[in-house]
């Protein structure tokens, strides 16, 4: 069990037209933030989710190809092969207040975005690996 008591805040936004999660990494790895928690609003021009399916054990990509607000958005840090990965999901709302979402995938652009990020700094880092029963990176 990881007792996360101790923290440093990163606040800020990510630039129009970027990609939302390979910035949300970007940032992780410039300041060595190796575990933490990620939250992030705003809007987005397009988005990438994806859906895991657990039989097949891959992830289906869904492509939504308009303008959404972002509802929600969290997710964790911890190391995959000694880099820092985020691990976030993502709810969308569209125009009609209809809602969709999945695991954020790269392809995400975003319209204009903020975030915080909550680095963990009195806890040893979490590693992934492959687990077999369900093919997921997740934490040992």
């Amino acid at each position: 069990m990881i007792n996360p008591n101790e923290k440093n805040i990163f606040m800020g936004q990510i630039g129009h037209d970027k990609d939302l999660l390979e910035e949300l990494t970007s940032i992780c790895k410039d300041n060595n933030i190796t575990l933490g928690k990620i939250e992030a609003i705003g809007a987005v021009q397009k988005g990438e989710v994806g859906y895991y399916d657990q039989k097949e054990k891959i992830y289906l990509t869904n492509s939504f190809n308009a303008p959404m607000e972002i509802l929600t958005c969290n997710g964790n840090i911890s190391l995959l092969n000694e880099t820092p990965m985020v691990h976030a999901h993502i709810t969308f709302a569209n125009r009609d207040g209809s809602t969709c979402g999945g695991h954020l995938l790269t392809g995400t652009k975003v319209f204009a975005c903020e975030y915080i990020i909550y680095q963990f700094t009195n806890a040893t880092s979490l590693n992934r690996t492959k687990e077999k029963i369900t093919g997921l990176n997740l934490w040992k």
